[in-house]
């Protein structure tokens, strides 16, 4: 069914940038200190709203500060250096107000196409509030929505009946309300390790589905942050080199992880999360109560049934709840139309580091699989790619 004409059309004097996180808020404010306006779209009400509104109260960085800072603005000297949630909401609004960069909020962008007859992207959003349709019309279009835009949920047989409460990690705050309760936490990345020690700091009793092999990592080897480690050992070795240094460090800090259910993958850590986007976990205390038994690891899982799952082993497990620390997924399929910059799930086809400019005025930041030192590598580039288009396209008028 075809799109009802927006109400209003407004031309923008400058790239339109979708998304209002890290990516969006660092390529627009790279762009304002060169001289060129933009204008920001976000379906959230406030900046970086993954960051406000969907992630746990504990949550700190997992790298060194200086390894997530964006272009032009460092942290503050008394953050520590790991900040916390709070601390990095408040540099990106602080980070935003220095720019002078004010996104339009609660617009949920639906469709963006290139008009090739005009020369002109086509951006339609619709207010999250009134229901108003706006078709924003400009030159450049910067997709900086995320890797991590929408959660994943998986389908499991038999999840209607398990009975109890089921939500995604995207929901949970804190473990307060699983004091005394069983919890399956499906998922064993950074949030789901970081979830179950929440819930044993609150008297839960946390089990963590380990489906696939994943590489554990201490935070810090020697008093210095593992990342800091691997970025200096990448100045002078090869990636496959220092893989397997780190994995050997690993085994050296951690011990065999094997005995605690935890397969460590044939690919490197870096290699993995080069090549697939899956991030080393950082132990930050996790491995310590899961060899005390305060939490349990079990395999992945069949199915459920009321009050509890039947696991790949054949194993049952109780449980009073469950939280899918399952990840996110990109969602610029779903509305960015008549482009193949982009595959299937979402990503740059043209890896890192070149998959941040595409055809007719298209660009992409943060989806580097990088972090947020990829999101300012990318907003540099693209800032000034359009700002030299910017520059010669004004001397001529």
């Amino acid at each position: 069914m075809a799109a009802t004409a927006a109400s209003r059309v407004v031309w923008v004097n400058g790239p339109i940038v979708v998304g209002a996180g890290p990516a969006g808020l660092s390529v627009a404010a790279c762009l304002r200190a060169k001289g060129v306006p933009s204008v920001i779209l976000d379906r959230a009400d406030c900046v970086a709203s993954l960051w406000q509104r969907r992630t746990y109260d504990r949550l700190r960085l997992h790298l060194p500060r200086h390894f997530c800072e964006l272009p032009g603005m460092p942290f503050p000297d008394h953050y520590p250096e790991y900040p916390t949630k709070r601390q990095f909401v408040d540099y990106l609004e602080a980070y935003a107000a220095q720019a002078g960069v004010e996104p339009r909020f609660n617009q949920a962008v639906t469709s963006a196409r290139y008009d090739a007859a005009a020369g002109l992207w086509r951006v339609r959003a619709d207010d999250a509030v009134s229901g108003e349709a706006t078709e924003y019309i400009g030159r450049w279009l910067v997709v900086a929505t995320g890797e991590n835009a929408e959660c994943i949920v998986p389908e499991f047989e038999g999840a209607k009946e398990f009975g109890g409460p089921v939500s995604h990690v995207q929901e949970y705050k804190s473990g307060e309300a699983y004091r005394g309760k069983r919890v399956l936490v499906v998922g064993c990345g950074n949030s789901g390790m970081e979830v179950c020690l929440d819930l044993c700091d609150h008297n839960a009793l946390p089990a963590m589905v380990v489906r696939d092999s994943v590489h554990v990592l201490p935070r810090e080897m020697f008093g210095v942050a593992t990342f800091s480690v691997a970025v200096f050992l990448l100045r002078f070795l090869p990636l496959r080199l220092v893989d397997m240094i780190l994995v050997f460090l690993a085994r050296l800090f951690l011990g065999n992880l094997e005995k605690l259910g935890i397969r460590r993958p044939a690919g490197g850590p870096l290699e993995l999360k080069n090549s697939r986007g899956r991030t080393p976990v950082l132990d930050i205390g996790a491995l310590a109560r899961i060899r005390s038994g305060d939490i349990e690891v079990v395999p992945g899982i069949r199915r459920f049934f009321r009050g509890g799952a039947e696991l790949a082993d054949g194993r049952r497990v109780a449980a009073d709840a469950v939280i899918f620390a399952t990840g996110y997924h990109s969602n610029v399929p779903q509305w960015l139309k008549g482009s193949d910059f982009f595959t299937e799930d979402g990503y740059p086809r043209v890896p890192f580091p070149h998959g941040w400019k595409g055809e007719s005025g298209l660009y992409s930041v943060g989806f580097t699989r990088r972090g947020l030192s990829g999101v300012s590598s990318d907003a540099v580039k693209v800032a000034h790619d359009i700002a030299t288009a910017w520059e010669q396209q004004t001397s001529t008028l």
